[in-house]
């Protein structure tokens, strides 16, 4: 299994495309940009199977239409978030004046529970992970030693927690109970900016030693 990270959108968040030696693969928070998206798709000769989302602010799902519309393939979100893809209030785009409001049709899948999941032939763990929103979740894949972790642990940070439904208190436990406990040379794909790894943030996070 192969990875990249291509960042996206008004922000830059950071989309994963996760593949497998077949060529088929997962897309993971598609921001926006939809075109250059499916050019590198094309391009790489790449067979996309879902969208998976680690959570359902503006800048993780502005592409997710098109995207899902091109290529017939279902999108996942939690359910404490399924109303935010259609409500830009909810999904943030509506108070930011330099973009349209976003709205994406439901999700075709809702993840309710944590633990393993399987499409296709790629199998990853699901972790509830809190606090930068109520339905953030991290997906883990163990044999790779990855996380996808969307906005909740950055490189030297966290995720914000002054928007509808943020919680610091929740946050920081979401990391130390389901992200702290991965292995410590598991690599860490964040929403934005840089790959890190849990060791890294043990040891040099400042919003998470005095926590540990």
């Amino acid at each position: 299994m192969k990875w990249q990270q291509l960042p996206l959108g008004s922000l830059q968040t950071n989309c994963y495309i996760v593949e497998n030696p077949d060529r088929s693969c997962l897309i993971f928070d598609p921001g926006g940009e939809a075109k250059k998206l499916i050019s590198l798709l094309q391009s790489r000769s790449l067979k996309p199977l879902a969208i998976l989302l680690t959570h359902a602010h503006f800048d993780h799902i502005g592409a997710v239409e098109e995207i899902r519309e091109t290529y017939h393939i279902p999108v996942y979100v939690h359910k404490q978030e399924e109303k935010w893809l259609l409500d830009p209030a909810l999904n943030g785009s509506q108070f930011f004046s330099v973009i349209e409001p976003i709205k994406v049709n439901p999700a075709d899948q809702l993840i309710q529970n944590e633990g393993k999941m399987k499409i296709a032939d790629f199998t990853m763990t699901v972790f509830h992970t809190p606090g930068h929103s109520p339905g953030s979740v991290s997906y883990y894949f163990e044999n790779e030693g990855v996380v996808i972790a969307g906005d909740a642990l950055f490189q030297g940070s966290i995720g914000r927690t002054d928007l509808p439904g943020g919680n610091q208190s929740m946050l920081l436990k979401s990391i130390h109970d389901k992200l702290l406990t991965l292995p410590e040379e598991t690599y860490v794909l964040p929403g934005h900016g840089g790959v890190t790894t849990i060791a890294a943030e043990m040891d040099s996070n400042p919003f998470l030693n005095g926590f540990l």
